[in-house]
Protein backbone atom coordinates (compact mmCIF):
# COMPACT_ATOMS: atom_id res chain seq x y z
CA UNK A 1 0.00 0.00 0.00
CA UNK A 2 1.78 3.32 -1.09
CA UNK A 3 0.47 5.87 1.59
CA UNK A 4 2.96 5.14 4.63
CA UNK A 5 0.74 6.18 7.45
CA UNK A 6 -2.07 3.48 5.78
CA UNK A 7 0.21 0.97 5.47
CA UNK A 8 1.44 0.66 9.07
CA UNK A 9 -2.38 1.28 10.03
CA UNK A 10 -4.00 -2.25 8.88
CA UNK A 11 -2.64 -5.80 9.85
CA UNK A 12 -2.62 -8.99 7.71
CA UNK A 13 -5.79 -9.65 8.72
CA UNK A 14 -7.82 -6.70 8.68
CA UNK A 15 -7.86 -3.97 5.80
CA UNK A 16 -11.29 -2.75 7.43
CA UNK A 17 -11.39 0.75 8.33
CA UNK A 18 -14.29 2.76 9.92
CA UNK A 19 -16.57 5.38 8.36
CA UNK A 20 -17.83 7.68 10.13
CA UNK A 21 -21.13 8.86 7.89
CA UNK A 22 -24.14 7.03 9.50
CA UNK A 23 -23.26 8.07 12.99
CA UNK A 24 -21.99 11.71 12.59
CA UNK A 25 -25.25 13.14 11.69
CA UNK A 26 -28.93 11.79 12.44
CA UNK A 27 -30.09 11.77 8.69
CA UNK A 28 -28.66 9.53 6.11
CA UNK A 29 -29.57 7.49 3.63
CA UNK A 30 -28.91 4.18 4.78
CA UNK A 31 -31.40 1.54 5.02
CA UNK A 32 -32.42 0.68 8.43
CA UNK A 33 -31.52 3.44 10.39
CA UNK A 34 -34.81 3.60 12.31
CA UNK A 35 -33.56 0.31 14.13
CA UNK A 36 -29.98 0.96 13.94
CA UNK A 37 -29.86 4.23 15.95
CA UNK A 38 -31.86 5.45 18.88
CA UNK A 39 -34.91 7.43 18.95
CA UNK A 40 -33.01 9.95 20.57
CA UNK A 41 -30.56 11.08 17.81
CA UNK A 42 -29.58 14.26 20.15
CA UNK A 43 -25.89 15.80 19.37
CA UNK A 44 -24.97 13.77 22.82
CA UNK A 45 -26.87 10.28 22.16
CA UNK A 46 -24.89 10.44 18.50
CA UNK A 47 -21.50 11.00 20.13
CA UNK A 48 -21.99 8.46 22.78
CA UNK A 49 -22.59 5.85 20.00
CA UNK A 50 -19.31 7.30 17.85
CA UNK A 51 -17.36 6.90 20.66
CA UNK A 52 -18.69 3.18 21.46
CA UNK A 53 -17.68 2.35 17.77
CA UNK A 54 -14.55 3.67 17.71
CA UNK A 55 -13.25 1.90 20.91
CA UNK A 56 -14.87 -1.67 19.81
CA UNK A 57 -13.09 -0.72 16.14
CA UNK A 58 -9.92 0.31 18.14
CA UNK A 59 -9.70 -2.71 20.68
CA UNK A 60 -10.78 -5.36 17.62
CA UNK A 61 -7.35 -3.55 15.25
CA UNK A 62 -8.97 -1.29 13.37
CA UNK A 63 -6.88 1.39 12.64
CA UNK A 64 -8.01 4.07 9.82
CA UNK A 65 -10.87 6.23 10.86
CA UNK A 66 -12.86 8.52 8.24
CA UNK A 67 -14.75 11.46 8.23
CA UNK A 68 -15.58 14.59 6.53
CA UNK A 69 -16.94 17.93 6.63
CA UNK A 70 -20.45 17.45 5.13
CA UNK A 71 -20.71 14.63 7.75
CA UNK A 72 -22.75 16.64 10.67
CA UNK A 73 -20.37 16.34 14.00
CA UNK A 74 -18.21 13.60 12.68
CA UNK A 75 -14.70 15.24 13.07
CA UNK A 76 -15.64 16.75 16.25
CA UNK A 77 -16.38 13.20 17.77
CA UNK A 78 -13.33 11.71 16.41
CA UNK A 79 -11.51 14.67 17.85
CA UNK A 80 -12.98 14.27 21.27
CA UNK A 81 -12.40 10.38 21.24
CA UNK A 82 -8.91 10.96 20.62
CA UNK A 83 -8.40 13.83 22.81
CA UNK A 84 -9.80 11.45 25.53
CA UNK A 85 -7.05 8.63 24.25
CA UNK A 86 -3.77 10.28 24.38
CA UNK A 87 -1.71 7.45 24.32
CA UNK A 88 -3.52 6.39 20.82
CA UNK A 89 -1.15 7.17 18.39
CA UNK A 90 -0.98 4.84 15.95
CA UNK A 91 -4.34 5.55 14.21
CA UNK A 92 -4.17 7.16 10.66
CA UNK A 93 -7.23 10.35 9.73
CA UNK A 94 -9.01 11.09 7.03
CA UNK A 95 -11.40 13.82 6.11
CA UNK A 96 -12.47 15.30 3.13
CA UNK A 97 -13.70 18.64 1.97
CA UNK A 98 -16.01 19.96 -0.68
CA UNK A 99 -19.60 19.54 1.30
CA UNK A 100 -21.11 21.75 3.51
CA UNK A 101 -23.89 20.16 5.91
CA UNK A 102 -26.73 22.40 5.87
CA UNK A 103 -29.24 19.92 7.47
CA UNK A 104 -29.13 21.65 11.18
CA UNK A 105 -29.24 18.36 13.02
CA UNK A 106 -32.42 17.81 11.41
CA UNK A 107 -33.43 14.42 9.15
CA UNK A 108 -36.12 15.97 7.07
CA UNK A 109 -34.28 18.90 5.72
CA UNK A 110 -34.88 19.87 2.09
CA UNK A 111 -31.27 20.00 1.25
CA UNK A 112 -28.55 18.30 3.55
CA UNK A 113 -25.22 19.04 2.11
CA UNK A 114 -24.00 21.74 -0.76
CA UNK A 115 -21.20 20.67 -2.68
CA UNK A 116 -18.48 23.44 -4.26
CA UNK A 117 -14.88 22.77 -5.12
CA UNK A 118 -13.77 26.58 -5.43
CA UNK A 119 -10.67 27.36 -3.42
CA UNK A 120 -12.75 29.29 -1.18
CA UNK A 121 -14.40 26.52 0.08
CA UNK A 122 -11.39 24.42 0.37
CA UNK A 123 -9.17 27.35 2.22
CA UNK A 124 -12.51 27.79 5.04
CA UNK A 125 -12.92 24.20 5.31
CA UNK A 126 -9.51 23.05 5.85
CA UNK A 127 -9.05 25.83 8.48
CA UNK A 128 -12.12 23.77 10.16
CA UNK A 129 -11.30 20.60 9.41
CA UNK A 130 -7.64 21.36 11.33
CA UNK A 131 -9.31 23.23 14.13
CA UNK A 132 -10.56 20.28 15.30
CA UNK A 133 -8.03 17.59 14.02
CA UNK A 134 -4.96 19.66 14.38
CA UNK A 135 -2.02 17.52 13.27
CA UNK A 136 -3.92 14.51 13.81
CA UNK A 137 -5.13 15.16 10.11
CA UNK A 138 -2.85 12.42 7.77
CA UNK A 139 -5.58 12.11 5.05
CA UNK A 140 -7.24 15.06 3.22
CA UNK A 141 -9.57 14.93 0.42
CA UNK A 142 -12.00 16.18 -2.24
CA UNK A 143 -15.36 14.99 -1.66
CA UNK A 144 -16.84 12.87 -4.49
CA UNK A 145 -15.24 14.10 -7.52
CA UNK A 146 -16.48 13.82 -10.82
CA UNK A 147 -15.66 14.77 -14.50
CA UNK A 148 -16.81 18.04 -14.61
CA UNK A 149 -15.42 19.16 -11.23
CA UNK A 150 -13.62 22.16 -11.39
CA UNK A 151 -11.30 20.23 -9.05
CA UNK A 152 -9.77 18.71 -11.89
CA UNK A 153 -8.70 21.76 -13.64
CA UNK A 154 -8.29 24.56 -11.14
CA UNK A 155 -4.66 25.45 -10.89
CA UNK A 156 -4.60 27.74 -7.86
CA UNK A 157 -6.36 25.53 -6.34
CA UNK A 158 -3.72 22.42 -6.99
CA UNK A 159 -1.03 24.65 -5.66
CA UNK A 160 -2.97 25.25 -2.19
CA UNK A 161 -3.34 21.26 -2.32
CA UNK A 162 0.27 21.13 -3.08
CA UNK A 163 1.44 23.31 -0.13
CA UNK A 164 -0.74 21.30 2.15
CA UNK A 165 0.89 17.87 1.01
CA UNK A 166 4.23 19.94 1.68
CA UNK A 167 2.79 20.54 5.10
CA UNK A 168 2.84 16.44 5.69
CA UNK A 169 -0.99 16.21 5.02
CA UNK A 170 -1.54 13.80 2.16
CA UNK A 171 -3.76 15.04 -0.63
CA UNK A 172 -6.15 12.62 -2.41
CA UNK A 173 -10.16 12.46 -4.18
CA UNK A 174 -13.28 10.47 -4.00
CA UNK A 175 -15.50 9.80 -6.41
CA UNK A 176 -19.16 9.09 -6.59
CA UNK A 177 -21.83 8.69 -9.79
CA UNK A 178 -22.11 6.34 -12.88
CA UNK A 179 -18.61 8.18 -14.62
CA UNK A 180 -15.97 7.46 -11.64
CA UNK A 181 -13.78 5.93 -13.72
CA UNK A 182 -13.75 8.98 -15.60
CA UNK A 183 -13.42 11.30 -12.79
CA UNK A 184 -9.94 8.97 -11.63
CA UNK A 185 -8.53 8.87 -14.92
CA UNK A 186 -8.73 12.69 -15.15
CA UNK A 187 -7.28 12.99 -11.57
CA UNK A 188 -4.67 10.60 -12.55
CA UNK A 189 -3.53 13.14 -14.94
CA UNK A 190 -3.30 16.51 -12.50
CA UNK A 191 0.25 17.56 -11.55
CA UNK A 192 1.81 20.20 -9.77
CA UNK A 193 5.49 20.94 -11.06
CA UNK A 194 5.44 17.66 -12.73
CA UNK A 195 5.03 15.42 -10.06
CA UNK A 196 1.17 13.53 -9.42
CA UNK A 197 -1.17 15.64 -6.88
CA UNK A 198 -2.99 13.13 -5.41
CA UNK A 199 -2.09 9.68 -3.29
CA UNK A 200 -4.88 8.20 -2.68
CA UNK A 201 -8.60 7.46 -4.28
CA UNK A 202 -11.59 6.74 -2.18
CA UNK A 203 -14.56 5.20 -4.63
CA UNK A 204 -18.19 3.43 -4.30
CA UNK A 205 -16.99 -0.38 -5.13
CA UNK A 206 -19.38 -3.09 -4.39
CA UNK A 207 -21.25 -6.36 -5.27
CA UNK A 208 -23.41 -4.26 -6.94
CA UNK A 209 -21.81 -1.35 -8.70
CA UNK A 210 -17.88 -2.29 -9.92
CA UNK A 211 -17.31 -0.55 -12.82
CA UNK A 212 -15.03 1.65 -11.23
CA UNK A 213 -12.57 -1.19 -11.01
CA UNK A 214 -10.57 -0.83 -13.97
CA UNK A 215 -10.13 2.73 -13.47
CA UNK A 216 -9.57 1.41 -9.17
CA UNK A 217 -6.73 -1.18 -10.72
CA UNK A 218 -4.82 1.97 -12.61
CA UNK A 219 -4.83 4.16 -9.94
CA UNK A 220 -2.96 1.24 -8.04
CA UNK A 221 -0.84 0.77 -10.71
CA UNK A 222 0.52 4.03 -10.39
CA UNK A 223 0.86 4.52 -6.96
CA UNK A 224 -2.11 5.42 -5.08
CA UNK A 225 -3.70 3.87 -2.16
CA UNK A 226 -7.10 2.88 -3.23
CA UNK A 227 -9.71 3.13 -0.30
CA UNK A 228 -13.26 2.04 -0.73
CA UNK A 229 -16.69 3.14 0.60
CA UNK A 230 -20.10 2.44 0.40
CA UNK A 231 -19.01 -1.67 0.23
CA UNK A 232 -22.71 -2.43 1.48
CA UNK A 233 -24.29 -0.45 -1.05
CA UNK A 234 -25.99 1.68 1.85
CA UNK A 235 -27.55 -1.43 3.46
CA UNK A 236 -28.87 -3.15 0.17
CA UNK A 237 -25.83 -5.48 0.68
CA UNK A 238 -26.58 -6.57 3.99
CA UNK A 239 -29.62 -8.66 5.64
CA UNK A 240 -32.15 -8.33 5.60
CA UNK A 241 -32.35 -6.55 2.27
CA UNK A 242 -29.24 -8.56 0.59
CA UNK A 243 -30.12 -10.19 -2.92
CA UNK A 244 -31.44 -14.09 -2.49
CA UNK A 245 -27.40 -14.92 -4.33
CA UNK A 246 -25.88 -13.41 -1.48
CA UNK A 247 -27.88 -14.58 1.42
CA UNK A 248 -27.24 -18.41 0.01
CA UNK A 249 -23.54 -17.68 -0.11
CA UNK A 250 -23.41 -16.62 3.47
CA UNK A 251 -25.61 -19.14 4.87
CA UNK A 252 -23.41 -21.85 3.39
CA UNK A 253 -20.37 -19.46 5.09
CA UNK A 254 -22.00 -19.22 8.46
CA UNK A 255 -21.49 -15.56 8.25
CA UNK A 256 -23.35 -12.06 7.84
CA UNK A 257 -24.08 -11.70 4.34
CA UNK A 258 -21.98 -8.11 4.91
CA UNK A 259 -19.28 -10.09 5.77
CA UNK A 260 -19.17 -12.10 2.44
CA UNK A 261 -20.26 -9.05 0.03
CA UNK A 262 -16.83 -7.14 2.40
CA UNK A 263 -14.56 -9.91 1.88
CA UNK A 264 -15.42 -10.19 -2.39
CA UNK A 265 -13.52 -6.44 -1.85
CA UNK A 266 -10.97 -7.29 0.35
CA UNK A 267 -9.67 -10.17 -2.02
CA UNK A 268 -8.82 -7.73 -5.00
CA UNK A 269 -4.84 -6.78 -5.21
CA UNK A 270 -6.12 -2.99 -5.46
CA UNK A 271 -8.37 -2.60 -2.43
CA UNK A 272 -5.81 -1.18 -0.31
CA UNK A 273 -8.72 -0.25 2.78
CA UNK A 274 -12.35 -1.21 2.73
CA UNK A 275 -14.40 1.32 5.12
CA UNK A 276 -17.08 -0.14 7.46
CA UNK A 277 -20.15 1.89 7.76
CA UNK A 278 -21.72 0.16 10.78
CA UNK A 279 -23.89 2.23 12.75
CA UNK A 280 -23.85 -0.25 15.68
CA UNK A 281 -20.95 -2.52 17.31
CA UNK A 282 -22.92 -5.50 16.46
CA UNK A 283 -22.74 -4.79 12.54
CA UNK A 284 -19.04 -3.95 12.94
CA UNK A 285 -18.48 -7.36 14.63
CA UNK A 286 -19.85 -8.84 11.85
CA UNK A 287 -17.98 -6.91 9.09
CA UNK A 288 -14.81 -7.62 10.48
CA UNK A 289 -15.69 -11.52 9.93
CA UNK A 290 -14.74 -10.87 6.30
CA UNK A 291 -10.97 -11.53 6.99
CA UNK A 292 -12.24 -14.87 7.67
CA UNK A 293 -14.24 -15.72 4.82
CA UNK A 294 -13.60 -18.16 2.52
CA UNK A 295 -15.33 -18.54 -1.01
CA UNK A 296 -14.74 -20.92 -4.01
CA UNK A 297 -14.28 -19.59 -7.36
CA UNK A 298 -18.26 -20.87 -8.06
CA UNK A 299 -19.65 -18.84 -5.24
CA UNK A 300 -17.35 -15.98 -6.39
CA UNK A 301 -19.24 -15.85 -9.78
CA UNK A 302 -22.85 -16.21 -8.64
CA UNK A 303 -21.80 -13.01 -6.53
CA UNK A 304 -19.91 -11.36 -9.41
CA UNK A 305 -23.28 -11.66 -11.35
CA UNK A 306 -25.16 -9.50 -9.01
CA UNK A 307 -23.32 -6.51 -10.68
CA UNK A 308 -25.88 -3.79 -11.92
CA UNK A 309 -25.69 -1.66 -14.68
CA UNK A 310 -23.55 1.73 -13.30
CA UNK A 311 -26.68 4.33 -14.55
CA UNK A 312 -29.51 1.94 -12.82
CA UNK A 313 -27.53 1.65 -9.67
CA UNK A 314 -26.73 5.27 -9.21
CA UNK A 315 -30.67 6.17 -10.10
CA UNK A 316 -31.69 3.80 -7.15
CA UNK A 317 -29.15 5.42 -4.57
CA UNK A 318 -30.19 8.36 -5.57
CA UNK A 319 -34.06 7.51 -4.56
CA UNK A 320 -32.85 6.32 -0.92
CA UNK A 321 -34.96 8.68 1.71
CA UNK A 322 -32.79 10.63 4.24
CA UNK A 323 -33.86 8.62 7.60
Amino acid sequence: MPFARLASATTPTCHLGLGLAAVGRPGYINLGREQDLPPDRSVDALRERTHELLDAAYAQGVRYFDVARSYGRSEEFLAGWLHARPGIDDVVVGSKWGYTYTAAWSTDAEQHEVKDHGLATFERQHAETTALLGDRLDLYQIHSVTPDSPALTDKELHAKLADTAAGGTTIGFSTSGPAQAAAIRAALEVTVDGEPLFRTVQSTYNLLETSAAPALAEAHDAGLTVIVKEAMANGRLADPHAPQALRAVAAETSLGSDAVALAMILRLPWAGVVLSGAATVGQLASNLHAAAVDLGEEQIARLEALAEEPGAYWEQRGRLPWH
